[in-house]
């Protein structure tokens, strides 16, 4: 795979409402947030930063020798972070960073280079994002899981929990039963211009985003392009839950 030239850029929020403090959970006797760095390290990055908004989080991972960005603790989504970032940095419009989410300790580095790469190659597209095939009935009617409906040119058209597109003839009668490969499940790992950094942080939370809780759609609803590619690797579950924790816990710590 040909290389994007990158800043990785790791948001890291200490307040969650299921999983307090989730950053500085320990996996494998180090905090989770060190694992997500250094799977960013491994990637093809130039840079890897990792935006903060508690000195616990800077401290903690002070002995890996990271780079970390102190940010505002009031940012609405990771995006806005991201926004910041590219300020603080003095990046330029053109510059690309990554969103790598702190809570996916078992990110393929792999996948970091593919989302970057395909914003290069996607001159019009201010956002590049990933998303894998759904094969299953319950994760497609999952609200948790977030979906995504792609343009014959791989754009985005729609994200939403809800499971889309909707099968008219078949979901009626067997709702149990998936009839095509058309689902698609959106893998929570971004790409961005700089330049859509700055605009998209002035902009107000759009309508559909607060319905569905899903800041890409702030992107969408202004109309920017969202490039969405099929993940050339499988992307193991992130952290959300206690049970989440543990599952990842005993595949690290087996390993």
């Amino acid at each position: 795979m040909a290389a994007a030239d990158f800043i990785a850029v790791v948001p890291a929020r200490f307040g969650s409402s299921r999983l307090p403090g989730k950053p500085l959970l320990p996996i494998a006797g180090e905090p989770m947030v060190a694992h997500v760095w250094r799977r960013a390290c491994e990637s093809q990055a130039k840079r890897v930063v990792v935006a903060t908004d508690d000195a616990r989080i800077r401290d903690a991972l002070a002995p890996y020798g990271a780079e970390v960005v102190m940010t505002r603790a009031d940012h609405p989504s990771g995006t806005d972070r991201l926004a910041e970032v590219a300020e603080a940095l003095a990046l330029c419009d053109d510059a690309l960073l990554v969103n790598v989410q702190g809570d996916e300790p078992l990110i393929p580095k792999a996948l970091i280079n593919q989302v970057a790469l395909r914003l290069a190659e996607d001159a019009e597209a201010s956002m590049a994002t990933l998303a894998e095939p759904i094969s299953d009935v319950e994760t497609l009617f999952n609200p948790n899981v977030v979906k995504v409906v792609r343009s014959l040119e791989g754009r985005a058209l729609y994200f939403s929990r809800a499971p889309i597109p909707w099968d008219r003839e078949h979901f009626a009668a067997r709702p149990d039963l998936l009839q095509t490969d058309a689902w698609l499940r959106h893998i929570g790992l971004y790409a961005y211009r700089a330049g859509f950094l700055y605009a998209y942080r002035d902009w107000r939370p759009a309508s559909l985003e607060q319905l569905e809780q899903l800041e890409q759609l702030r992107a969408l609803q202004h109309g920017h392009a969202i490039q969405v590619a099929l993940a050339c690797e499988v992307n193991p579950s992130g952290v959300d839950t206690a049970e989440d924790l543990a599952r990842v816990r005993a595949l690290m710590e087996s390993s």
